[in-house]
């Protein structure tokens, strides 16, 4: 049976960020919309997107790898969002994303050792 990862908070927090991120986006001047616009929407939505993929994967030792690979897309995001801010490209709705995605990367590296001290098993 899969794993209904739509109810844990740290799915439910990807989520609403990767929102934030396409609304925060939008204040991009049309030039840097595009590659750092589209690279920021990326990487925000590969969070949840990598956490639903791994919730459907039959083994734990898979669904570990994908929650690692939901961190790194945390990561990254936290990464996009200052850079931006050095730039001047966003206002200051950056900094409370930045302050998000750092409990978030915490939450997943979290979630990431609690699923490493798990037995690997195999579901049918």
């Amino acid at each position: 049976m899969p794993r209904d990862t739509s109810q844990l908070r740290v799915f439910q927090d990807a989520d609403r960020l990767a929102i934030d991120i396409y609304r925060a986006t939008t204040e991009l001047p049309s030039s840097d919309r595009h590659e750092l616009g589209r690279q920021l929407r990326r990487s925000a939505l590969s969070v949840p997107t990598n956490l639903v993929e791994g919730g459907q994967r039959l083994s734990t030792r898979d669904y570990r790898h994908y929650v690692g690979i939901a961190l790194g897309s945390a990561a990254e995001t936290r990464y996009l969002l200052t850079v931006a801010q050095r730039l001047g490209l966003m206002s200051s709705s950056a900094g409370g994303l930045i302050s998000d995605y750092e409990v978030l990367c915490r939450a997943l590296h979290k979630l990431h050792t609690t699923i490493g001290a798990m037995p690997d098993t195999h579901r049918p």
